[in-house]
């Protein structure tokens, strides 16, 4: 009877197909035969806030352009709805830690073929359980319904099996890899998987013959009637002049059912009654036979997943990665060959060179200043700096080959922007405006990220004003990244540190991208400007010669 099914169909998770949060919900075990309780993959304790209900990006992510990183990281993943947990960063080294242990477990390729071979066989339960409710006939739906526990049970067995002989070592696998081993123990996951075993078994071994005669179709037992296929072609064999035409039916590869299929199978279960009630009863008995922790399981396992092998990517360019040390509250950071994620991923699309900067702040340091001439990488350099802390504060491996970062309690981002003829506010008391803002909700513990600001005023007033803000910042003592073309900022005191793009010597118009920490002259800025407008010493002595 395994014609019930018609085909299982392959493909991605279907559009539509919801994770149940409630913790209750869908779970097979009673409480008096439910494992020992398994919380999650993703937080050791429960989080301070659901990230289910983070459905919108924080307000810096497409100034640090984690948007589009985040995008690339879940792409293809739609069905498990994973950006909710890129929304949420954590506050707790040891939540930080936590994650770290998994993601290394996952890098061992054995670990992870088996991790993904599960993901896959629960795709293909949400699949047929989807299939099924698109189905017209109740035994089609059925027989879907049997099918997809049967997938189910085995992916739970293989789980277990495969978890046993991987030996991973952190506390969140070996946890969740207990609370498998004892669900797949338990007496009612052995029931379900016997009961779907049996119908299963039953259905198959069913045989029955299929009479037409004109429009009347009968359908009996099958009563060891011959099979004269064989010696039709035998008797026929002896006529044969060449290569015959082919006559082979093939038949539509549809799930449904058509009317015809559906009556015949109408009657097949009037042949084996018992059966048949058995399948309705299972299906009614077992409508929520996944266990909850199972299936958030295999939601959240994905966040681990995604981000490895979007990482695998930049490894196979070249590029380094690194489990970043965390604290919170320590301004003691660096980072070693970090890098732009966004932009190094366009790079290396178009075989271009992915160019990484270092930083680092100890003792009172808490401000870089980031100076030097236009589109020489100061930008990007402020959005590594923001891309880096996120992802560690989502316990991730960042770009570089070491990094020690500090847990954020917020992120601030003031980057330029045009105006906005709605607010009726001029450029400088929109900057004004939005610098306030963020002083406002800043705490030691922010990072504050702001890249050339009040561009529209004179340079007189533009370092009076960023003079009063920096010193705000430095009595707040957030860790900040400030773009600039005022080189009197990085000089206010032993908080704030310099940085400078740099140029080939030889010729100041090519940019190295590279920002190293010294002191900002505006040498670089001018030649650079000198060079673009061929207003140098040479290029001007070259026109007066001739």
């Amino acid at each position: 009877m395994d014609h019930l099914t018609k085909r299982r169909p392959p493909g991605l998770t279907p559009p539509g197909v919801s994770f149940p949060q409630d913790p209750g919900g869908g779970s097979l075990a009673t409480e008096a035969d439910r494992p020992a309780t398994f919380r999650s993959i993703l937080f050791r304790d429960a989080p301070d806030r659901d990230p289910d209900e983070l459905h919108t990006a924080p307000e810096y992510f497409a100034d640090l352009h984690l948007d589009q990183i985040i995008d690339a990281v879940t792409a293809g993943r739609e069905g498990y709805d994973l950006k909710p947990f890129f929304f949420a960063p954590l506050r707790d080294v040891d939540a930080v830690t936590w994650r770290h242990e998994i993601m290394k477990d996952l890098e061992n390729p054995r670990l992870f073929d088996c991790i993904n071979a599960f993901s896959r066989d629960m795709r293909a339960v949400r699949e047929h359980l989807a299939q099924a409710e698109k189905l017209h006939y109740q035994l089609q739906k059925e027989r879907w319904f049997l099918d997809a526990v049967n997938i189910y049970c085995d992916a739970v067995i293989r789980l277990v099996q495969d978890l046993s002989s991987a030996e991973p070592a952190s506390r969140g696998l070996l946890a969740f890899r207990e609370y498998a081993t004892r669900y797949a123990a338990s007496g009612r996951f052995a029931s379900l998987r016997e009961q779907t075993g049996k119908l299963g078994a039953d259905l198959s071994a069913m045989r029955y013959s299929v009479l037409i005669d004109g429009l009347r179709v009968e359908v009996r037992h099958y009563g060891g009637d011959p099979d004269y296929s064989a010696e039709v072609e035998a008797v026929f064999e002896r006529f044969r002049q060449g290569a015959a035409k082919e006559y082979t039916f093939h038949f539509t590869d549809l799930a449904d059912m058509n009317h015809v299929e559906a009556r015949i199978l109408a009657l097949v279960a009037r042949l084996y009654p018992a059966t048949f009630s058995a399948l309705d009863d299972y299906c009614t008995a077992n409508k929520d036979f996944q266990d909850y922790a199972i299936r958030r399981f295999d939601r959240e396992i994905q966040y681990y997943i995604a981000y490895l092998e979007y990482v695998a990517r930049f490894k196979r360019a070249g590029l380094s990665f690194c489990y970043p040390r965390v604290a919170q509250g320590c301004k003691e950071i660096f980072s070693d060959q970090g890098f732009d994620l966004s932009l190094a991923a366009k790079l290396i699309a178009e075989h271009g060179v992915v160019v990484c900067n270092d930083f680092h702040l100890g003792g009172p340091e808490r401000v870089i200043v980031v100076s030097g001439p236009n589109q020489g990488g100061k930008t990007t350099f402020a959005r590594t700096f923001g891309q880096l802390h996120y992802l560690a504060g989502l316990g991730c491996p960042v770009p570089g080959t070491q990094a020690q970062l500090s847990l954020f309690d917020r992120i601030f981002t003031h980057f330029e922007k045009g105006e906005n003829i709605r607010d009726l506010r001029g450029k400088l008391q929109d900057d004004l405006v939005r610098v306030h803002r963020i002083l406002e909700r800043a705490t030691p513990d922010s990072i504050i990220i702001m890249n050339e600001m009040f561009t529209s005023t004179t340079l007189r007033d533009a370092i009076l004003l960023s003079r009063r803000i920096a010193a705000k910042i430095t009595a707040l003592g957030p860790l900040c990244v400030w773009v600039t073309f005022i080189d009197e900022l990085s000089v206010l005191g032993e908080q704030t540190v310099s940085m400078v793009s740099t140029v080939v010597p030889e010729n100041p118009a090519q940019r190295t991208y590279k920002i190293l920490r010294r002191p900002a002259d505006g040498l670089a800025y001018a030649m650079s400007i000198a060079e673009k407008y061929r207003l140098t010493y040479g290029k001007i002595k070259e026109r007066v010669d001739s």
